[in-house]
């Protein structure tokens, strides 16, 4: 008997919502690259002709009606001929909008398959725009828009959960979320003899979750047996995501092919040959599958005369090895992608960061500088595109060469220390020293004198004069000094930002960055309209406790031995006058907590949704040893307040990369009020209760 060997292709494709001609050539390329492998079947991402972070944009018909149009285009241009493509997009049935896959294969529309169980918590708000499918099992006929029947000939064409039966396999679909869910459809398709499934995906980075989506994929296919093509966005589609690729198969429980998760690459297939005769092969040898398959009822068939098996031989593609990033990595290639993306879509020229030579602002420098350099090594692998948008970001001449990210970072990266009599001659040298590792345009600026400006400017008009708590200073004198050097910072980057490309006699404009992490960020630990007020922030994202191992592996793996010093160094905002020119303040000195507490916190709030009377209790025990109830009592008791009084400033955090499940954003990730009793009678007195009775 001749066996049955099939080549499949997946790809991770970097889509940017709403831009449909963009979108549609990196479809196009897909499949021309699939077919090129000898592909006859391709699947693509999860709404990948819109992009799928079009958000409210697909409340709008136009959205539909343009998605529609380059199918239309797809079908014209012969890119279905002998391939089934397999593609995401909108579609409106009965009045209902659904979240779909729509099936292509010479020229015909084989099937819609809208999505049985939509993603609504975290980042996602698929609810807000779809309607799941709630007929599992069952099609309707769906008439197909004016476009496609002028290009099909087709009038309707089967709507639903359904599968598609070829002359030698079969085929269905799952997508994205439903991998996730507890009863997942891969399971009864499984068992009701579907050997092939499908998962077009729009899934985002997040610090150390791959595993887990890789052993959902590899699991799918473990039990049951089964061919899985996962497909994936891969980059910033114009919001704080960055979708982290990672397309790949998995047969019978095995990895036989994988992408990439971070890369310049805006187009990247995976494919695989596959014997489907294995799956009979291990269903027919496990008798439990066998006893459950035999009385499973599967979707509905829809019968289709193509053959997906190749004719000629096929080398089988063997088993792999899963590759993960360690965290470091992924906190530094995920960032550094995203401000690619970012940077040559936007227009801008290049970014400034105000470099303070701290921790945090030191993290974003490398995070850039890493940039620079997987910018030049795609550029030396042939990446034509990243050359063109180096060029044209760069303002480089013909015939010019970019083959040393110095030299690019010397024209797209400015850093600027911002000091006053407060800040140290040690970040002072840090700051310089790391721009030059870098390769960053840098400028060292003193603002005492607008800072003595503004000051001078009060005191004119109030006759009051404020003062630091150490010349004897009310607190709020205090406060009010570090947040006029603060704000002003901010003003002076925004200046500069806008007009040091005229300086230096180039075109544009800068992007400024943010430089707050996600723990000071939670704690309110900054100044609402300070340095964090910036464009973006691409560590908004990532802990203080993985800033430091960020900067650890930075300075051994990037080049930049500055990092380890800075890693070195007591954390600390140089707003208040040094002590006989020492350090005299230091963060976690004024947050009244340490950085490991503050993550702690913020997982407890977030992740594990505790109040401040469920944090007292979980932290009884994980404490229990190292503090006393009263202690842990005042703790939370703390951090509740902090994070009550200063949760307004997350109504205006700077957009930042999300890589932590804790992230306070209040505009798409963590919605909760800005106006809180700070008191928290009822839960503190709770809280109380529980740290005398034990």
């Amino acid at each position: 008997m001749v066996r049955r060997v099939a080549t499949f292709a997946t790809c991770n494709l970097n889509q940017w919502a709403m831009d449909f001609k963009g979108n549609l050539e990196r479809i196009k390329r897909s499949i021309t690259l699939a077919r090129q492998k000898g592909a006859r079947y391709r699947v693509g991402p999860e709404l990948e002709v819109p992009g799928y972070g079009c958000e409210d944009h697909f409340t709008e018909l136009d959205t539909v009606e343009h998605s529609w149009e380059c199918v239309r285009e797809l079908i014209e241009e012969e890119y279905t001929k002998d391939m089934v493509i397999d593609v995401g997009l909108p579609v409106i049935h009965a009045g209902v909008r659904y979240n779909c896959r729509v099936f292509l294969l010479n020229r015909k529309v084989l099937l819609i398959r809208p999505k049985r169980y939509l993603a609504n918590d975290g980042n996602y708000r698929e609810g807000r725009y779809f309607s799941q499918w709630e007929n599992p099992g069952v099609t309707e006929e769906f008439q197909l828009p004016s476009l496609i029947r002028a290009v099909t000939g087709q009038r309707v064409c089967p709507l639903g959960d359904a599968a598609l039966l070829f002359n030698d396999t079969s085929v269905a679909s799952e997508t994205c979320e439903e991998l996730f869910t507890p009863d997942a459809p891969h399971i009864r398709l499984a068992l009701s003899g579907i050997e092939v499934i499908s998962n077009g995906s729009g899934s985002h980075h997040q610090l150390r979750k791959l595993d887990k989506r890789l052993d959902l994929i590899m699991n799918a296919t473990g039990k049951c047996g089964g061919v899985y093509l996962y497909a994936n966005q891969r980059g910033c589609d114009g919001g704080r995501l960055y979708f982290d690729g990672c397309a790949c198969v998995a047969v019978n429980g095995q990895m036989v092919a994988q992408g990439k998760q971070f890369c310049m690459e805006d187009v990247e297939v995976v494919s695989a040959s596959v014997d489907l005769d294995e799956i009979v092969s291990l269903r027919c040898a496990v008798s439990s599958v066998r006893d459950q398959a035999a009385h499973c009822r599967g979707p509905e068939k829809i019968m289709v005369d193509f053959d997906l098996c190749a004719a000629e031989f096929r080398y089988i593609s063997p088993p792999i090895s899963t590759r993960f990033h360690a965290p470091e990595e992924e906190m530094v290639y995920g960032p550094a992608c995203w401000l690619w993306d970012y940077l040559r879509r936007s227009g801008a020229s290049g970014y400034l960061l105000p470099l303070s030579g701290g921790a945090d602002s030191s993290s974003t420098a490398a995070i850039v500088g890493c940039m620079c350099q997987l910018v030049v090594e795609a550029i030396t692998c042939g990446n034509e595109l990243v050359e063109a948008d180096a060029r044209r970001v760069g303002q480089y001449g013909p015939g010019e060469i970019i083959d040393d990210p110095v030299e690019l970072a010397s024209r797209i990266f400015v850093t600027v220390y911002l000091g006053t009599v407060n800040s140290s001659e040690e970040t002072r040298s840090r700051s310089e020293r790391l721009a030059k590792q870098i390769g960053a345009w840098h400028l060292d600026v003193k603002i005492d004198t607008i800072v003595s400006a503004v000051s001078t400017f009060f005191a004119t008009f109030t006759g009051k004069t404020p003062r630091f708590r150490v010349q004897g200073g009310t607190s709020a004198e205090n406060l009010a000094l570090q947040n006029i050097q603060a704000r002003l910072r901010m003003v002076v980057s925004f200046l500069f930002a806008q007009l040091l490309p005229w300086v230096r006699g180039r075109d544009g404009f800068l992007l400024v960055l943010g430089s707050a992490n996600v723990d000071e960020g939670l704690r309110g630990y900054l100044t609402k309209y300070d340095c964090s007020s910036a464009d973006i922030n691409p560590i908004g994202g990532i802990s203080k406790q993985d800033i430091r191992r960020l900067l650890k592996w930075g300075a051994k793996n990037l080049g930049f031995g500055v990092l380890a010093e800075v890693e070195g160094a007591t954390p600390t905002a140089e707003l208040e006058p040094l002590a006989d020119g020492q350090i005299a303040q230091t963060d976690e000195q004024d947050m009244g907590m340490t950085y490991e507490e503050l993550s702690i916190f913020g997982r407890l709030r977030k992740i594990y949704r505790c109040g401040p009377v469920s944090m007292m209790r979980h932290l009884l025990h994980r404490w229990s040893e190292t503090h006393s109830p009263a202690a842990i009592a005042e703790k939370v008791k703390h951090f509740f307040r902090c994070y009550a009084i200063n949760r307004h400033k997350a109504t205006t955090l700077t957009p930042a990369y999300h890589a932590e499940n804790y992230s306070p954003d209040d505009n798409r990730f963590d919605h909760r009020q800005f106006l809180y009793n700070v008191r928290w009678p009822w839960q503190f007195d709770r809280v109380d209760e529980l740290a005398k009775s034990e």
